[in-house]
């Protein structure tokens, strides 16, 4: 999935609750930076011609049986490597450190001393500033040829360098907020240590996927499924920057949709872009498909093999109004994101937490050949293509909306009554969150319909046996990892009292305050 002219950095997964933001911290020093699972051989690696590698935290013990070890052999391969936490850990055991079992255990902020000037690694940070630990093993001795850069009060080697090999590690976790100077720590690895060269940037990507859709689409034609969300409104702007009106967007108003959405999309979208837009109506084709499932999967599979019908039936329209004689449309544009893939399984040693019907939903019969011009991007990257590409704020900064729509915040089975009352309490969820200005600090905030549950309370002096609904709000960089939003009590209250008056069959609102993990932001 590398992308040419760019140096690559392969963040190698110990299984870490933070192998998505190392990646992403990567990204922001302007590095290319990909994620593969532990059990990748070096070979296939070397294979990839990484500039370096990044060997991630992990929750076991380097000494428990069956950890995963660092392979000996990805040291002779004359590739920097950084070692993280575990990765550390396992980096000095393999190069000859001695890693002890002290009894010992730091979580949380730690101070950390530097020594001897930090060298390059950790030149020019204070002697002391506080990083985020979290170990139960340490390292008591560096390997032979490394320099001991910093220590804690109950770490004696908290980080190390061997400039010579271009391997250096830390003990703590410079890809969180918490820690201090993290990222410049990152950085004096990619840059100063590595010698990677800082090429990452939306403007070159944007010329880069402008040329490669280019070179996949030639002369054919083209649909994109357009839904209204920042992914697809990119993916679609891409590609129509690309190959004019070769595209043409199809627009499925499926019903799952939230409420306005279909108006703005084909208000907005066409004005900022002008993009051929053709509107399928097919609300009914869906809920009839949906009728009385509720297991979450098969929902989301039901929607994908739908999705993908309705488009091969827009594109004998399309191939007709065109005028064209005879010659298929041969390309399905989607809006997969880099999360989409790895959530979906989407490399070996990958689990697939949820299938998305733009990744692993799809039918085996289907008859496109996808372009996915942001395969490769985190969410945050994709707005910055977006405001490159000129696409105005409203969609750019759109909360994030899950492919098959309103269909899987229903728990339970979908039928209209129960959509539209789901579509008025979002409805109000989120023009409230607007009206406090707090759009842009929540990542998301999904309204939940927990349609099998029924809920007593007292409505207008009667009793009431309604719906409960829950506010799911997040705060997140990537949607990889995300943590429960802290939303003001008086904004709370507002939609809380505006849901249960304005839609009568609701009569409880509650809020989720989970993080990501061990909890996914959409409930099904």
């Amino acid at each position: 999935m590398d992308l040419p002219d760019h140096d690559l950095v392969l963040v190698v997964d110990f299984g870490a609750q933070y192998a998505q933001l190392i990646a992403r911290r990567v990204r922001e020093a302007r590095v290319y930076s990909e994620i593969v699972p532990h059990q990748v051989a070096v070979e296939q690696m070397r294979l990839r011609r990484p500039k370096a590698v990044i060997l991630s935290g992990g929750p076991q013990s380097v000494y428990e049986p069956g950890a995963p070890q660092v392979d000996a052999e990805l040291f002779t391969q004359d590739v920097p490597v950084f070692g993280i936490c575990y990765g550390f850990q396992a980096m000095a055991m393999a190069l000859g450190g001695d890693v002890a079992r002290t009894g010992l255990s730091e979580f949380g902020r730690t101070l950390v001393d530097v020594q001897g000037g930090g060298g390059r690694l950790l030149a020019d940070l204070p002697e002391q500033h506080r990083v985020w630990m979290s170990h139960g093993d340490s390292v008591a001795q560096s390997p032979p040829g490394f320099t001991t850069l910093a220590g804690t009060k109950d770490t004696a080697v908290a980080a190390f360098e061997d400039l010579d090999r271009g391997f250096a590690g830390v003990q703590w976790h410079p890809e969180v907020l918490h820690t201090e100077h993290g990222q410049r720590v990152l950085e004096h690895f990619l840059l100063e240590v590595a010698g990677c060269r800082p090429t990452w940037t939306m403007v070159n990507i944007v010329d880069e996927q402008v040329e490669r859709i280019r070179a996949q689409v030639g002369d054919k034609r083209a649909i994109c499924g357009l839904s209204g969300g920042v992914d697809s409104a990119v993916a679609a702007a891409l590609v129509q920057r690309a190959i004019g009106d070769q595209l043409t967007c199809v627009f499925v108003d499926h019903g799952l949709l939230r409420k306005g959405e279909a108006e703005q999309v084909e208000r907005d979208f066409v004005a900022a872009t002008g993009v051929d837009l053709k509107v399928v109506e097919a609300a009914e084709r869906f809920l009839t498909a949906l009728s009385g499932v509720t297991e979450p999967e098969e929902k989301r599979k039901i929607i994908g093999r739908e999705f993908i019908r309705v488009f091969e039936t827009a594109e004998l329209e399309v191939v007709a109004a065109a005028g064209a004689q005879g010659e298929a449309v041969e390309f399905l544009v989607q809006g997969t994101l880099y999360p989409d893939v790895v959530e979906s399984g989407g490399g070996e040693g990958a689990a697939t937490i949820k299938s998305h019907h733009n990744v692993g939903g799809l039918p085996d019969d289907v008859q496109f050949t996808l372009v996915e011009p942001l395969r490769a991007l985190f969410k945050d990257e994709v707005r910055r293509v977006g405001e490159e590409l000129g696409l105005p704020a409203d969609i750019v900064w759109r909360q994030p909306f899950p492919g098959p729509g309103l269909g899987i915040r229903v728990i339970g089975a979908v039928d209209a009554e129960r959509l539209a009352v789901l579509r008025e309490a979002d409805a109000i969820a989120r023009s409230e969150l607007t009206r406090a200005g707090l759009d842009r600090e929540v990542w998301q905030m999904p309204v939940v319909l927990l349609a099998d549950v029924h809920s007593v309370g007292v409505q207008g002096d009667g009793r009431t046996y309604g719906y409960p609904v829950v506010l799911r709000p997040v705060t997140s960089e990537d949607a990889m990892t995300a943590d429960w939003a802290r939303l003001p009590y008086d904004l709370l209250e507002r939609i809380s009292t505006r849901i249960t008056n304005e839609v009568r069959q609701i009569n409880r609102v509650v809020v989720d305050v989970t993080s990501k993990p061990p909890g996914t932001i959409e409930w099904e």
